[in-house]
Order: structure tokens, then sequence, then C-alpha cells
């Protein structure tokens, strides 16, 4: 029972982590038809940027989380002028190299200005220590993000499926000049957006920092379990990123947990069986003849 409640709780919360960047990526690539595989580069500068304003500039947790996200969010207005507003009626292949050159530029800079090794963020007292959670003891810091992930992926969900926002963003990608026609700012819309996947990219790759630490490289290390939840949720899908990514995190720790040097694998071998079963997404409509 102990062993089970360790995967568990520990799985659900990288799984929420992971999903809360998956979510950005899936705003661009499946809302916005951007491939954008520069995700993973928003997400470390946001972490890096955090864990610089507390470090170097001895700013406390709570105020240098939100000022990295925005600042992040920021920097994805600019990138979205100058660079990815190119890219909108490009080929996959264009997009692709655009944004892996992206990812490498931001990874030699990151090297460039703290160094090749780890950098780890300090967490305050307050998110030190364990809490009883009835089945056994559970970091603080786990169960807090875990909260603030969902809180986060809740409202998501509402925007962007129960509000006029998410249908227009649908409406300018489906048929761009007819939502112009219509009045709407497409520009601007696409620049929100953008933003938004941004910063949710910085703020996941915050709070998995002392999960997952900081790297010059991490932008394409963990960019692979990104893209296993976009493709296993399908285009656009809220809901669905939630579950896959909950699955990926607790298998991806029940494999590193009972097979250590080996267990990285298990995520492939359910990427390839979700693949078959559910080629279209996995809470998507099985196809008929």
């Amino acid at each position: 029972m102990g062993t089970f409640a360790f995967i568990l709780l520990y799985g659900l919360s990288y799984g929420l982590v992971l999903c809360l960047i998956a979510l950005g990526l899936v705003i661009t690539m499946g809302l916005m038809k951007v491939v954008n595989l520069a995700h993973g580069a928003f997400a470390a500068i946001g972490g890096y940027l955090a864990i610089s304003l507390m470090q170097q500039q001895g700013w406390p947790y709570a105020l240098a989380v939100p000022a990295a996200v925005v600042a992040v969010a920021l920097f994805g207005v600019a990138a979205e002028r100058l660079l990815y507003v190119h890219l909108y009626r490009r080929s996959d292949l264009d997009q692709v190299l655009v944004t892996i050159g992206f990812n490498f530029i931001v990874i030699a800079l990151l090297t460039l200005l703290f160094g090749p090794n780890m950098a780890r963020l300090e967490l305050p007292p307050y998110l030190k220590g364990n809490v009883d959670l009835g089945i056994r003891e559970f970091e603080v810091y786990r169960v807090v993000t875990a909260a603030i992930c969902l809180a986060i992926i809740a409202a998501l969900w509402w925007v962007f499926e129960r509000t006029s926002t998410g249908a227009r963003l649908r409406a300018a990608v489906d048929n761009r000049g007819m939502a112009q026609a219509m009045g709407m700012n497409v520009p601007l819309l696409f620049c929100a957006t953008f933003a938004l996947g941004c910063g949710l990219a910085a703020l996941g790759g915050i709070l998995a920092a002392p999960m997952l630490p900081m790297e010059p490289m991490w932008p394409m290390k963990y960019l692979v379990l990104v893209l296993v939840i976009v493709a296993l949720a399908g285009h656009g899908q809220v809901t669905a990123s939630v579950l896959v990514a909950v699955i990926v995190g607790i298998v991806e720790t029940a494999g590193r947990y009972f097979f250590p040097q080996a267990g990285a694998f298990l995520i492939y071998l359910l990427l390839i069986a979700l693949m078959i079963w559910r080629p279209d997404g996995l809470l998507a409509r099985t196809r008929t003849a």
C-alpha cells in the first residue's frame, strides 16, 4: 500500500506539472496550428529567471515566480511579433526547423549566462517539509504545486470550452479571413494566446524546477515528454491533456521505481500502444467506416 501510494502521489504531482507545461504547447500547436518545438525554451527561461531573481537579486519566492512568468509572457509577445508571425502560413517543416534553431540559440545563451551545470531553485521554508495525507506523508511543495496546476487547468478549460474567447480563437484558426471580416482583431488574439502559452510554459518550468533541475539542455531534454502528452491528447484537447499527463507521470514514476535502469522506455511503449489504439487522441471519438 505504501509503494502504491508513493507512485500514485508522486506520479500525479509530476504529471500535473508536465500537463501545465504541455498545455502551453497544446494552445499554440493544437489551437493556433503552430509547430512550436521551442516551447521548452520558454519553460527553461522562466525557471532560470526565477532562480536568478531569488539568488542574485534576493527576491522572495512568492514575488520572483509571478515576475518571471510575466517577463516570459512579454518575451513571448516580442517573439510572436518578430518571429512566429512569419511562420503561421509556412509549412510544418519550416516551423520545425526555425523553432528547433530557436531552441539551440536559447541553450547557447543559457550556457553562456549561467554555465553548464544544474541550477537548483531554493524553496522557501513554508514549502519545505511533509504533510500527512492520511495514506502517507507527502511533500508540502508537491501538494501545493498540484493544487496550483489543477486550479489553472480548470480555469483554462473554462475559458477555451465555455467562453467566447475559445470560440473566437478556433474561428480565427479555421477561417482567418472570415474572422477578420466579422471584426475580430486576429493578430491581437494570436499574440495574446501565444503569450499565454509562453506564460504557462514559464510557470510550469518554475514549478518543475525542484523536480527537474534547470540546466541549459532543459529545452531539449524534456521536450519529448511534452510532445508525448500533446500527441496523445489530440489537437487542442485540454481535458485529454490532463488525463494523458497524469498517466505519463504515473507510468514514468512506476517505471523508474521498479525498473531504474530501463523505466524511461515505458513511456515510449505507452506512446506506441495509445497511438495505435487512439490515433486521433485519447478522448477522441472512435472512427467509423
